[in-house]
């Protein structure tokens, strides 16, 4: 079951923090860009946050949220601080093999079921 995982969503007021956990078994774990979307109601999905050799942000989160991974636990996190109303979405975890441009979703193999977010004014 290759399929990631997600984890962590909920309903909080603005300025709160959440965290999101994602787990994907894919080998080797290590070689395997992860990465966030999310999409709101109406909208498009859009890119978050990526990690590989690097970490990548998006300009709306670049400062709140933070992304990390644990390769033991085959998982990556997101870290959301200051949330605001507009972070209000599902959001998806995502990876793939061969991921060069990082923010855009057709490069990502497998995809997650999702998890809501909720950001109350």
């Amino acid at each position: 079951q290759v399929l990631p995982v997600e984890s962590g969503g909920g309903l909080v007021q603005a300025g709160a923090s959440l965290r999101l956990s994602c787990v994907a078994s894919v080998r080797p774990f290590n070689r395997y860009v992860m990465a966030w979307f999310r999409q709101a109601p109406g909208k498009e999905r859009e890119f978050v946050a990526a990690i590989g050799l690097s970490v990548f942000y998006a300009d709306s989160v670049a400062g709140r949220f933070t992304i990390s991974r644990d390769n033991t636990k085959t998982t990556v996190y997101l870290q959301m601080n200051s949330l605001k109303p507009e972070d209000t979405a599902v959001y998806y975890c995502a990876t793939g093999p061969s991921v060069v441009a990082v923010a855009v979703g057709s490069q990502y193999a497998y995809w997650g079921q999702g998890t809501q977010v909720t950001v109350s004014p």
